[in-house]
């Protein structure tokens, strides 16, 4: 399959965005739990697990889950979100950051856009509190493995007395000045979704430096089963633990965290040197405070250089234009060589399941912004972002011969 003027072929084997990568202690783990018929939500590999990741993240306690959104959900209850209080939440990420607040009643409240990291802005959070000082919570999530601003989030909420839950979901091994994400939070999840950069093929965790809601988490996802001879429960529980034998792939995983984060660091270098010259940047973060754990290597096309892209609720169009381009062509593009990218999350305001929310930006004089309600005013940061921004293949195991010719195709696309 040959376009852009025959110049390229297609890959003969698919360049993913970011998939698993083994190593052969995960099955030795998973072995380990059969060969000692350890195969539901107790053994071994889920004591080891926790120790390592709490290890591993700099915290008191790690509980195992069967999801990072069920940890969330579990953060959500331990820090008594109740039927409509409102809470302060990270706009552009996965809808999964923010579908826990709803699961207990909440009202998410989002929080615009930065453009030093693409995380919670802490001036439209700090806006936020002057309009709805009542509020006592936020969750704030670290965009693609690029750490916040944490150290600012941290010092809004410690003033409006408020909790914070961190969502590192996307960035276990990174750090903000020197500290593992994970820990700013009063409560803390992380993910081994099938992606990440360490993976269970499902699984998460909360962390916490306080035992009491390690237990309460732990006895919350085994069905809140009282200490008795029989099944006695007097609140609600969810089937949420960890499976030891997903355990035993997360156990033979972590000794290959920070090579993982080598490899996908090295991704994200060659395509900022491969693409000088362009009218695009790559997604940013503070090289002074933080060390992104490059999950995901992103790109921004220069706002003079976008050709013209129209997007529907599920479809899109643009009009090619000479020494221009975005991302509806470039992901189209790369697709048709058997290349997979991915548009940057659309934020959370412009979802038709939280249109009608609050949304709170601080930048600019009002123009550019979309229908949604925005208390505050300003420039709607996370959707210029999401208009002119994609996510690259990001896969660690992706040779450099077959990122060249990623690049070269992402250059064509602006001939």
């Amino acid at each position: 399959m040959f376009t852009l003027n025959g110049k390229f072929k297609a890959f003969d084997k698919k360049v993913w965005l970011a998939t698993p990568t083994m190593h052969g202690e995960e099955l030795q783990w998973m072995k380990d739990a059969f060969d000692k018929n350890w195969m539901s939500t107790v053994g071994e590999n889920i004591n080891e697990t926790e120790r390592i990741v709490a290890q591993k993240a700099g915290c008191k306690y790690a509980v195992g889950l069967a999801t990072g959104t069920a940890a969330l959900h579990l953060a959500m209850k331990l820090a008594g979100i109740k039927r409509g209080d409102k809470v302060f939440c990270t706009d552009m990420t996965f809808s999964a950051t923010v579908n826990p607040v709803v699961y207990e009643g909440g009202v998410p409240v989002f929080i615009d856009t930065e453009r030093d990291t693409w995380n919670m802005d802490p001036a439209a959070l700090e806006k936020a509190f002057e309009i709805y000082p009542e509020v006592k919570h936020i969750v704030v999530a670290n965009l693609y493995g690029v750490p916040a601003k944490l150290d600012e989030i941290r010092k809004i909420a410690d003033k409006h007395r408020a909790v914070i839950i961190e969502d590192a979901a996307e960035s276990f091994g990174a750090t903000y000045k020197g500290r593992q994400t994970g820990t700013f939070g009063d409560i803390g999840i992380i993910s081994f979704n099938g992606n990440k950069i360490i993976t269970g093929s499902a699984g998460g965790m909360l962390l916490t430096n306080d035992l009491a809601q390690a237990n309460k988490a732990r006895k919350w996802s085994t069905q809140s089963r009282e200490n008795a001879p029989w099944y006695q429960h007097e609140e609600l529980g969810y089937n949420y633990r960890m499976s030891n034998v997903v355990a035993g792939v997360v156990r033979g995983q972590l000794p290959h965290l920070e090579e993982h984060i080598a490899q996908k660091r090295a991704v994200y270098e060659r395509y900022k040197e491969g693409f000088k010259g362009l009218p695009v940047t790559m997604n940013p973060y503070d090289g002074k405070n933080s060390v992104p754990n490059f999950w995901l290597s992103c790109l921004l096309i220069d706002e003079k250089a976008m050709c013209r892209q129209v997007r529907g609720e599920t479809e899109a169009l643009y009009i090619k234009e000479h020494g221009k381009s975005c991302p509806t062509e470039i992901l189209e593009t790369l697709a048709s060589f058997n290349a997979e990218g991915r548009p940057i999350w659309k934020p959370m305001h412009m979802q038709p399941i939280y249109r009608m929310n609050p949304f709170i930006t601080t930048e600019g004089d009002g123009r550019g912004t979309t229908n949604a309600y925005i208390a505050g005013g300003g420039v709607d940061v996370g959707a210029d972002i999401f208009t002119r921004g994609l996510c690259l293949p990001s896969d660690n195991k992706m040779t450099e011969e077959e990122q060249q010719k990623i690049i070269e195709i992402v250059r064509a696309c602006f001939d």
